[in-house]
């Protein structure tokens, strides 16, 4: 059987993503490729739920409906099975009586509300028109009335696109068929006939600039359902951000792949140190980093967390063996990869990589790099060629057991000590990464207070100890949370093993053109963590005066664990999982 996977934000190497809101640095999807097809979502309390369909029934221009679900429904199964509409899409809006009060990356914090609530998938087409501008779409609210229903009455909501005149008659033929996701124009031309002013000013997304000869053209769009949402007034409710729709793109792989990918998460997930960390969880972050990953063609790893600010050097045992058995299977895959760490422990890490690969964990050295965030555009010129986002160095970054900054800016270990001194800015490269097209990010942590981990900010100050203050307030586009962090890169690399070897996904990788690659003769299977390259790695960190972290411990230990069994189990788990035969299902 094949299993659909929708991926979150989509992948680098099937259409660019562009930033719409620079405060919360969501993406933006409605600069994509011509024709790609995505969902809007409106959530409602069950009571209300009737006539919102009746009025997406009467108004089905711009709320063409996909799918209504059951209340506490959060899978779609017109799309897939695994679909949690909590966090699926890039970025949420939530209303209270009518009003905006939230922006949220997730509405994992909401299952409670969401258990009375009815989600409405909505399908929507980016038109033709303004992506070679790589602009979010210009949204337009209208002085045209919708058809009432009960308490949802609002005027429409137009997205603009120019066309050239020469081919309007071509856009509106193009369009016409699509009745299930907005059709044709509903206007053309004069935008002051339908109560749009300034087209330089829209209420919504960017302003789309017109050249010589070109024609406004405006289609209903979905964005009518938040307006709709806002004139009702329910006490509760939630939207999609505008322009950060439910994307309809996937990335295919077989049940018995995905299976083995839930099952390495499942794993991983264990909390010998009884921190908690299950409040923490989102579903089904493995697998759509590592397909991210699986897509992508260069990765950035960033590793270091200086808890132990005593102590020369004060790094933990906890993430470098998990960044370096990630690095191990890139590599081995064909990948780019780079490591980026603090300009003080260059030489430490570079030392650490040579006697790695002396050891046979690593093939072959590791670049290794530092950054410094000393003018306005440096991480944008790190991570891209010349400063130009439309060409990325990277296509995904990946933070492991990374320092991360808290909201005031400054960076805590778990026993609340502000250790910003040791910190390199390597937060801004994640915060940068999220406004320039085609670069995803992971973040790999255990605590709440590690780069990437602000994707569960709110649920880190409510269940984690001194989480008020420790929590990461930078998220990435992908969640992996772990009992203890080199876990979470063991089952990284695992996973993206498994996935090399799912004929389906590889398959799909290359587009059904050329021979198949797979092959069991290959170095992949090698450049798997395994309990004797972990110990020997461990040993390394300690012949470099690296320490437990929980502990302070100068030995064989992780977070306070010893290497064994607590490890050393650990990663033979993960290899009894990843190793047994997919088949071709």
């Amino acid at each position: 059987m094949l299993r659909l996977t929708p991926l979150r934000p989509s992948l680098a190497s099937v259409f660019r993503e562009l930033m719409l809101d620079g405060t919360r640095r969501a993406r933006d999807i409605s600069g994509m490729e011509e024709g790609f097809r995505m969902a809007s979502v409106v959530i409602l309390h069950k009571d209300l739920a009737d006539s919102f369909e009746s009025f997406c029934h009467a108004n089905s221009g711009p709320l063409p409906l996909l799918y209504r679900s059951k209340p506490g429904e959060f899978q779609c199964p017109k799309l897939s099975g695994s679909s949690d509409i909590r966090t699926l899409c890039t970025q949420y809006y939530k209303f209270e009586k009518g009003e905006l009060t939230g922006q949220l990356p997730s509405l994992m914090e909401n299952t409670e509300d969401l258990s009375n609530m009815v989600t409405f998938y909505l399908k929507a087409r980016v038109p033709l028109g303004d992506t070679d501008q790589k602009r979010a779409a210009s949204i337009y609210k209208t002085l045209v009335p919708c058809f009432d229903v009960g308490r949802f009455q609002c005027n429409l909501v137009v997205s603009m696109r120019p066309v050239p005149e020469g081919k309007l008659e071509a856009v509106t033929q193009a369009t016409h068929p699509a009745h299930d996701s907005h059709g044709a124009p509903i206007h053309i031309g004069h935008p002051g006939l339908i109560g749009v002013e300034d087209l330089s000013r829209p209420d919504y997304g960017d302003a789309v600039e017109l050249s010589q000869g070109d024609v406004p053209v405006f289609w209903a769009c979905g964005v009518t359902g938040l307006e709709a949402v806002k004139s009702c007034k329910p006490p509760l409710a939630f939207t999609h951000s505008p322009g950060c729709m439910f994307p309809l793109h996937f990335s295919l792989a077989s049940s018995a792949a995905v299976k083995s990918i839930r099952a390495l998460e499942t794993q991983i997930g264990a909390d010998p140190g009884e921190r908690g960390i299950k409040a923490l969880f989102v579903p089904d972050e493995l697998l759509k980093a590592c397909l991210s990953l699986s897509h992508a063609a260069s990765v950035l790893i960033t590793t270091g967390f200086p808890t132990h600010f005593n102590h020369n050097p004060p790094e933990e045992t906890d993430g470098p063996p998990g960044a370096i058995a990630m690095a191990a299977m890139l590599q081995a895959l064909g990948k780019q990869v780079a490591i980026v760490t603090d300009h003080r422990a260059l030489e430490m890490n570079r030392r650490i990589i040579e006697d790695a690969v002396e050891e046979g964990i690593l093939k072959t050295p590791v670049p290794l790099l530092s950054f410094q965030d000393s003018s306005a555009d440096s991480a944008l010129r790190f991570l891209c060629y010349d400063g130009d986002p439309k060409t990325p160095r990277y296509d995904h970054l990946v933070a492991i057991e990374r320092a991360g900054m808290a909201a005031d800016g400054n960076y805590y270990n778990m026993r609340k000590v502000n250790i910003k001194h040791l910190v390199d800015p390597i937060d801004a490269l994640f915060t940068a990464a999220s406004t320039i097209p085609g670069i995803s990010t992971t973040g790999i942590g255990d605590g709440g207070n590690e780069l990437g981990m602000g994707k569960v900010r709110d649920a880190v100050r409510r269940y984690m100890p001194q989480g008020e203050l420790i929590a990461c307030d930078v998220a990435a586009d992908f969640t992996i949370i772990a009992g203890v962090s080199n876990w979470g890169g063991y089952a990284v690399a695992c996973a993206l093993h498994t996935l090399h070897y799912c004929p389906v996904h590889q398959r799909y990788l290359r587009k059904a053109v050329g021979p198949p690659t797979l092959t069991h003769t290959g170095p992949w299977t090698s450049a798997l963590p395994s309990v004797r390259k972990e110990e020997k790695l461990l040993e390394i960190l300690v012949k470099y005066g690296i320490r437990s972290g929980k502990t302070g411990n100068l030995g064989m230990e992780v977070d306070g664990l010893p290497f064994h069994d607590t490890h050393s189990s650990m990663i033979q788990s993960l290899l009894d999982i990843t190793v047994q035969p997919l088949g071709t299902a």
